[in-house]
């Protein structure tokens, strides 16, 4: 299944949430592991890997048809033990997203034995929004604040649930956001300095800090948001 993580505005944390869950669901059981593809660019600072040197995903999706779905395994980088990466690594200015393609990816990444997730980023365009409308479950990343809510309500993707990221002084909270967006609030994640360090220094995939793994654990049972919402 896919999974796809999104946010209304830049700086909510939808990268870190994404690779957290990622890094969580490659070591929750399965043997198979999982993939997480980065469709915002930052995905590989924060899990500490170095940038392709061959194409990345943004490539792929400026391909024509006849690069195929196999091709997406040989763009796989390893991110941690069980963990894969798909980067982004933004090509040149020649290279647009061919038509189709993001519907495309969304099949071969659903096809995927593994659990997938899916970093679509701030706004979700482009391909980010193909995969944040179709994906199995829809993930809202949002920080409590009026700005963040207007623009999730005018968001052309309705989530199938919300990560609440939650910091101190803030005038809304959960019910608030529940009862203005009209979705469920999955997981809340409380602003940690722990959390900080990690992606500072690359640790994120390998060493999931102890609050971010208690707060995104209810999200491991996530299987079709879409008949949760």
């Amino acid at each position: 299944m896919v999974i796809a993580c999104w946010s209304p505005k830049g700086g909510s944390g939808t990268t870190v949430i994404a690779c957290g869950l990622a890094a969580l669901l490659s070591r929750s059981g399965s043997t198979a592991g999982a993939l997480l593809a980065d469709l915002s660019g930052d995905a590989t600072s924060v899990v500490g890997v170095a940038e392709p040197l061959g194409p990345g995903l943004a490539e792929w999706l400026a391909a024509g048809s006849d690069v195929g779905a196999s091709a997406l395994v040989r763009l796989e980088v390893e991110a941690a033990a069980g963990l894969r990466l798909l980067a982004w690594k933004p090509p040149g200015p020649d290279h647009q997203p061919a038509p189709g393609r993001a519907e495309e990816l969304l099949d071969a990444l659903a096809a995927d034995r593994r659990p997938v997730v899916a970093d679509c980023g701030p706004g979700a365009t482009g391909a980010g929004l193909a995969l944040a409308a179709g994906a199995q479950a829809s993930l809202l990343v949002l920080r409590p604040c009026y700005l963040a809510l207007r623009r999730a309500l005018a968001a052309p993707v309705r989530p199938s649930g919300v990560v609440l990221v939650v910091e101190p002084g803030r005038a809304l909270g959960r019910a608030d956001v529940e009862d203005v967006l009209g979705v469920p609030v999955r997981a809340e994640v409380t602003v940690d300095a722990a959390v900080a360090r990690a992606v500072d220094a690359g640790l994120l995939a390998r060493r999931v800090p102890r609050s971010l793994e208690r707060a995104l654990r209810p999200l491991l049972g996530v299987r079709s948001g879409r008949d949760a919402a």
